[in-house]
């Protein structure tokens, strides 16, 4: 059993010592500590990396060339030395931009270099170029000018269907010729730049045509189609050593195919303004059926905690605006959940927006843990109770590390015993966000500020 101290009572939780974790899962008795034993390995770990989305969302529309240029410079001299080595484009382009096979090769018709050249440039600058885009998106001005599929004389207007009552985009029909050479194609051409990361939107829609705001958005798919199309991604994808990014899946049967052919997949709604309302108040503790499962990443990211794991899966909480946050407690604890639960730390702030809150995204003692592939867990995955704001932790030496947690907006006091991790009764504690060595200790309690934070290391004597 152990002893944790939530607010200013001490409930007793217990805890699997093999896992670290309590569970709480009533709609589902499978053991929820083990990924189904057809789940492959996952060689990756969350990555770190800065996004255009916050330009995208604020302009609606593609980010102009200069202003990418512009972020690219200011990760290269504030933030590639810390780890985050990569560039990702996002939505909001124009589909005009493609080659001889159909493929997108720019963000904008707008933009004067193309995706292969900034793959060599950020390559030379010692970075990387991550995509966003969805090979089961048919680019229609490709197929109406005659191409054919890459290694084929498919047509490549045969496997769109020109009747397809679907929102915004012509997707891939899986069970016409040609269309399984055409998705893997179309992941070889990025890989062929270098590209290591796919970010992968707009599942649910291709999976059965639903969104939760906008109604039907396209047609009910047969389930094996779902399942064919995340097979043939993940194929092209590991065969390339490519990073395959699920986004807007949803996670049907507790995420059974997601879990079986994606790296990372995205548990939450759009960040979209920011803020501490879209991080932990939005729809808290309300668990749905279908994309977005839960609303805030608070709770996507407790929930989906029983997945996560070394070498399991990665969870992503999607971009971070940490400008957005009202004070320093929420931006700590915003960039700590994302580190302690193993999950991707997406920057989104730009260099223009970032004002003084670089700190936040260049803390060296919880990069180290990323570094160990350390992935923490809650006391219990049910985000509803109070011990889903401790998560714990154990580094490949042996060492410990606790995060509490508060998404309240009072004070709350928190504490652990350091017997009931297990390890020996007393031992070293350091605060990482402090970056100071607070003494040897059998026990640690604190009061976490509203929305706040407090990270310990445990060190065994």
């Amino acid at each position: 059993m152990m002893k944790i101290k939530l607010g200013y009572a001490v409930i007793v939780v217990s805890i699997l010592i093999a896992t670290g974790c309590a569970k709480a899962h009533p709609e589902n008795t499978v053991d929820k500590d083990s990924l189904p034993s057809n789940a492959p390995h996952n060689p990756f770990v969350g990555p770190l990396y800065w996004s255009t989305y916050e330009y995208n969302i604020k302009a609606d529309d593609y980010i102009p060339e200069e202003e990418w240029e512009k972020n690219i410079n200011w990760m290269e001299e504030n933030l590639k030395d810390y780890g985050y080595k990569m560039v990702c484009i996002d939505g909001w382009g124009d589909d005009q931009q493609f080659n001889e096979h159909g493929y997108r090769t720019s963000h904008s018709k707008h933009w004067k270099h193309d995706y292969a050249w900034w793959a060599k440039n950020l390559k030379e600058r010692g970075m990387e170029l991550g995509m966003y885009n969805n090979p089961l998106w048919v680019i229609k001005t490709a197929a109406d000018a005659g191409i054919k599929i890459k290694g084929t004389d498919i047509p490549l207007s045969s496997i769109m269907n020109e009747d397809e009552n679907a929102t915004w985009f012509k997707w891939v029909q899986v069970d016409k010729p040609g269309a399984e050479a055409y998705v893997k194609g179309y992941i070889q051409f990025y890989a062929d730049m270098g590209i290591k990361y796919l970010r992968v939107d707009f599942l649910s829609w291709f999976e059965d045509g639903w969104d939760r705001n906008m109604g039907t958005v396209g047609p009910k798919r047969p389930q094996a189609h779902y399942e064919t199309a995340l097979r043939w991604i993940k194929e092209a994808c590991d065969k390339n050593g490519i990073l395959l990014s699920l986004v807007m899946p949803h996670l049907h049967n507790e995420a059974e195919l997601e879990i079986k052919y994606g790296h990372m997949i995205r548990i939450n709604e759009d960040a979209e303004y920011g803020t501490w309302y879209r991080w932990s108040d939005n729809q808290r503790g309300t668990k749905r059926v279908g994309w977005s499962v839960y609303a805030n990443p608070v709770d996507g990211t407790t929930y989906w905690s029983y997945i996560a794991g070394r070498n399991k899966m990665i969870l992503d909480a999607d971009f971070l605006r940490i400008n957005t946050f009202a004070n320093a407690e929420e931006k700590k604890s915003v960039v700590s959940l994302c580190f302690i639960s193993g999950g991707a730390v997406t920057v989104s702030d730009r260099y223009n927006s970032i004002g003084d809150n670089l700190w936040v995204y260049q803390n060296k003692e919880l990069l180290a843990l990323r570094e160990d592939g350390f992935v923490g867990k809650p006391l219990t995955n049910d985000p509803t109770k109070q011990e889903s704001q401790i998560w714990k932790g154990q580094l490949s030496n042996g060492d410990w590390v606790v995060a509490f947690f508060n998404r309240e907006n009072t004070y709350q006091s928190r504490g652990i015993i350091f017997a009931d991790l297990p390890m020996q009764d007393k031992a070293n504690v350091r605060d990482l966000w402090k970056h100071e060595d607070l003494g040897v200790m059998s026990s640690f309690s604190t009061r976490v500020p509203p929305h706040g934070v407090v990270v310990i290391r445990i060190s065994p004597l």
